[in-house]
């Protein structure tokens, strides 16, 4: 066999390792439209961002209710979703692509915005209620299960008690929350990459 026939052979493994199935369907919450992009309740969205320029996974295809795209994460092909649904239906459009792909809810790891947790902080868990998070109950309604991993990322509790919770969670970061935020969400990148390849224990040691 000649070089150029060695090296067609292993671009032709490498593409068909590409077309194997969906192991895993990563899903980031929040808002559609410009008037949430940069709001705290939008972080899930954000960390799907950092994940497909940091996997060169492009999230542009409209499917399953939502902005979704396909790629490789670490040697494991997932699929990086962000539910055009808003957020208290983020539900419908992840049990449609689980149905699609025949994955059971284990396989699913949710990125979301938790405003018990400062900025930056993240936290790990694999099962567990919804914590008040309407997308999150919305998961747990449909699926008829609360067993799937999620990576919760903080965003901040309210100034005040007297703060509407719904303001809060839609205002935009402060400048100087932004660089933290984006810490964050390379992070949940990272967090994301070990859980897909089982390295749960790693994962929330690391960043819990």
């Amino acid at each position: 066999m000649g070089i150029m026939d060695l090296f067609a052979q292993i671009s032709s493994e490498n593409k068909a390792n590409d077309r194997g199935p969906v192991e895993y369907i990563i899903a980031g919450l929040g808002n559609p439209g410009v008037q949430y992009q940069d709001t705290r309740h939008n972080t899930g969205f954000m960390a799907i961002d950092t994940i497909s320029q940091k996997y060169n996974i492009d999230v542009k295809k409209i499917k399953f209710k939502s902005l979704c795209g396909d790629g490789m994460i670490d040697g494991v092909r997932c699929l990086l979703m962000k539910p055009s649904t808003y957020m208290n239906k983020s539900g419908e459009a992840i049990t449609e692509a689980l149905n699609f792909y025949k994955l059971p809810v284990e396989k699913l790891i949710v990125l979301y915005d938790d405003i018990s947790l400062e900025p930056s902080r993240l936290r790990i868990r694999l099962k567990g209620s919804d914590g008040g998070h309407n997308g999150i109950k919305n998961i747990i309604y449909l699926t008829g299960e609360n067993t799937f991993p999620r990576v919760k990322i903080g965003v901040g509790k309210k100034p005040n008690p007297d703060c509407d919770l719904a303001d809060w969670v839609l205002s935009n970061y402060k400048s100087d929350e932004i660089p933290l935020i984006k810490d964050a969400c390379m992070r949940a990148a990272q967090a994301v990459s070990l859980l897909v390849n089982g390295n749960v224990n790693e994962a929330m040691n690391k960043f819990n």
